[in-house]
């Protein structure tokens, strides 16, 4: 499990994530288990250098032999390769061209040609700026059970502010949105229709939701809120019944119109004063 965070407002967009990878295996009478978990996994990347664009993960965590940073990785190399068909033009390329990319080569390209497909839900998100655009985008690449929709803008460029969040979601939606992700089997169960349950769940929200976002936010307040919310998860997490599926450091990274992608905070696995030339490459 995982808990992603991405912070829209005007001025930048901020993804975070956490940090454990998990181990699983099936018993003999076909149940999951957990047989390992890890506080180091790279699940924030920067998807093209030198362009202001970000992306983040959760759910699966391999394509077969291959992470999915390492996956991550391969396409960012296209992306800046001229003599690939995923060449990114820096003076023309969309958030949403960014987008379809990805879902091509994650989903029909290296997904797809699986001899053994992974099961569960696999979530990518995109955050950045289309080329010249003042306003920043997110998007989403879903693949569910080995189905891949169209990719979804979570946080379009005509809103000056938003907030995504995937993984274990459950501490956030308490807190952002005021119930629980089991609210619609609660509603069911006191008697209200299963065709009236989403109107019901829009209706409660605008009683219960918590304004934390302000499109005119600093970026360094958007950087302490996407910690905030990020961090609260590891800790609700931490104290829930089951395995700690939620931990390690909290990576975090900006986009921003001039300044492009910047880490904010990260590990690394290697000393820093003995590889001067190191540029974060995550």
């Amino acid at each position: 499990m995982t808990i992603c965070v991405g912070v829209k407002v005007q001025d930048c967009i901020v993804f975070a994530a956490d940090s454990t990878t998990s181990m699983q295996a099936m018993t003999a009478n076909g149940e999951q288990l957990t047989v390992n978990t890890y506080d180091n996994a790279n699940k924030l990347f920067n998807l093209c250098k030198g362009l202001p664009i970000a992306a983040m993960t959760a759910g699966i965590g391999n394509f077969g032999t291959s992470s999915i940073s390492t996956v991550a990785k391969d396409f960012r190399s296209l992306l800046q390769s001229e003599d690939s068909e995923y060449f990114l033009d820096p003076a023309t390329y969309t958030m949403e061209e960014v987008a379809e990319k990805a879902r091509k080569y994650f989903y029909e390209e290296r997904f797809s040609s699986l001899d053994v497909k992974p099961s569960g839900s696999f979530q990518f998100w995109i955050g950045g700026y289309s080329s010249g655009a003042d306003l920043g985008e997110i998007w989403e690449v879903v693949i569910n059970e080995g189905n891949c929709g169209p990719v979804h803008c979570t946080a379009p460029k005509d809103q000056p502010a938003g907030l995504a969040w995937g993984g274990a979601p459950d501490a956030i939606n308490r807190l952002v949105l005021g119930y629980s992700i089991a609210i619609g089997d609660a509603l069911h169960a006191g008697g209200v229709p299963k065709e009236q349950i989403p109107a019901s769940i829009a209706g409660i929200g605008q009683f219960t939701q918590a304004n934390l976002l302000n499109p005119a936010m600093p970026t360094t307040d958007a950087i302490d809120l996407a910690r905030f919310l990020a961090e609260t998860t590891k800790q609700f997490v931490r104290f829930c019944p089951g395995s700690n599926s939620v931990g390690g450091s909290i990576d975090i990274a900006t986009v921003t119109k001039h300044e492009n992608f910047k880490w904010a905070a990260r590990k690394h696995f290697y000393n820093r004063t003995l590889n001067p030339l190191e540029t974060d490459h995550v």
